[in-house]
């Protein structure tokens, strides 16, 4: 029987079907698009059931409600081809069944079962991680990766999964000696990349940090257009918070947008990119504009609340119609959400919506009303800590608009503990210390943007 790159069992008759099986798990781990070759060896031996398998998960991979439409070809194919398959061939199978019938919990349980039969199997450890992921699960994404930490000690993308995990539970110590020692073993391991950015950045090192992506671009080839965009977008935050404006709009238009432009990772670290770039008070032109005509396909897709949200806020933003649309949906979603996720659609997706809607609107009293109450919560909904910092500065902001400036000196400092030298927090804090009454307070703050922006000469 042949053996994939990890040493697993696979049932195949190609050896091209072999290699393709290998590109994609490690494409997979990796981020890099030969991931994409699973298709084709898959139409080409449809009685290989796990190369199906992995055709199926590439397309519910593509975060769309026609991905499963897609897979469920690869799926069927896959089913037939399981009575001759191996026992972790065919729980596979059921991982991408119940993924394709939305049973969440179901798919859950048979990555469970995977890996504790075969802690070797990454790509389900992987999915796994995923999945917690987007239900704000740190600590299962911990868990699972620790699980299987014994035996794949040679791996370096587990170290990255690990790394992450443990960065997503806020033991950075542990997430940073995981990050190196991945980067140690494969320099070119962009999740671990991501993860020691994750830490640079919740430690407020943000000189560190751009250097270290600096120093790590050349190894940004072949990757997947998510992971090339999204350490692109990375690298932004960094530049933002030295106030190197005309670099972050350089980023966002060579880095973090226009690779796939149709595709749900790009859109939403566009959508996040500029709308932190209008918090901070840069001008982005006619940017939304572009972004809203490629959002505008979104306007009944309500398939993950983390994407959901920020397609509304996109649209929203852009005055496109189909903002309305999608607010509408996502109301629909609330009442007929599976039980398993019915609650985070009702209780944080909606009211996020409603009150991300009211913002881009300019309706601050409406905006703060719904915010104050779903951001609190927002982690249910998915995303890492990095990406739904976003909320926190729409909420941020729509308390400075709308006057209360209680709320925003005091969200404003704590920000600042993170990031002490940031220009948009500080020259944020010298208007609202102005307001305040408070000019000595003000012009510490205001002098605290204008040092950092002579050390980082756009």
């Amino acid at each position: 029987m042949q053996r994939d790159y990890l040493s697993n069992p696979i049932t195949v008759q190609r050896d091209t079907t072999v290699q393709a099986i290998d590109d994609f798990i490690e494409g997979y781990l990796s981020y890099e698009r030969r991931a994409e070759r699973i298709l084709a060896a898959a139409d080409a031996e449809p009685g290989s059931c796990l190369a199906n398998v992995y055709a199926g998960l590439l397309w519910m991979l593509l975060e769309a409600p026609e991905g499963a439409r897609f897979a469920a070809k690869y799926l069927a194919a896959a089913e037939r081809a399981a009575p001759l398959a191996t026992r972790r061939e065919q729980l596979n199978a059921a991982v991408l069944r119940a993924w394709v019938n939305d049973d969440l919990a179901t798919a859950l349980q048979f990555c469970e079962q995977i890996s504790d039969e075969f802690p070797r199997d990454l790509v389900i450890v992987k999915t796994h991680q995923y999945f917690e992921f987007n239900r704000g699960n740190a600590p299962q994404m911990l868990r699972v990766a620790l699980k299987v930490a014994g035996v794949n000690t040679d791996v370096p993308y587990l170290h990255g999964m690990t790394a992450f995990a443990y960065e997503q539970c806020h033991l950075l110590d542990e997430a940073e000696s995981e990050a190196r020692a991945a980067l140690e073993m494969r320099r070119k391991e962009p999740w671990a990349q991501h993860a020691l950015a994750h830490v640079l950045l919740t430690r407020g090192r943000i000189d560190d940090g751009a250097r270290f992506l600096e120093e790590m671009a050349d190894t940004w080839t072949d990757l997947n257009s998510f992971m090339f965009t999204h350490i692109g977008w990375h690298l932004a935050l960094f530049y933002l918070s030295q106030g190197r404006d005309r670099q972050v709009l350089e980023l966002y238009d060579r880095h973090c947008w226009g690779i796939a432009k149709d595709y749900s990772q790009d859109q939403i670290g566009a959508v996040s990119l500029l709308a932190r770039l209008e918090i901070a008070g840069i001008d982005v032109g006619p940017r939304w504009q572009d972004l809203g005509r490629h959002l505008a396909a979104r306007a009944h897709d309500t398939l993950l609340p983390f994407l959901t949200l920020q397609y509304l806020y996109g649209l929203a933003r852009a005055g496109r119609p189909e903002a309305d649309t999608l607010l509408e949906s996502v109301r629909r979603r609330a009442e007929t959400a599976p039980s398993f996720t019915r609650e985070v659609w009702r209780e944080v997706a909606l009211p996020g919506c409603e009150g991300l809607y009211a913002y881009a609107r300019g309706d601050y009293p409406a905006a703060w009303r719904h915010l104050v109450s779903s951001v609190p919560r927002m982690a249910q909904a998915g995303g890492s800590h990095a990406q739904r910092d976003l909320f926190e500065q729409i909420l941020l902001d729509t308390a400075v608009k709308d006057g209360r400036l209680t709320a925003a000196q005091q969200m404003l400092e704590l920000r600042r503990l993170a990031d002490p030298h940031g220009v948009p927090v500080n020259a944020a804090l010298a208007a609202v210390y102005g307001r305040l009454g408070l000019p000595e307070l003000a012009e510490q703050a205001r002098a605290r943007a204008v040092l950092t922006r002579s050390r980082h000469p756009d």
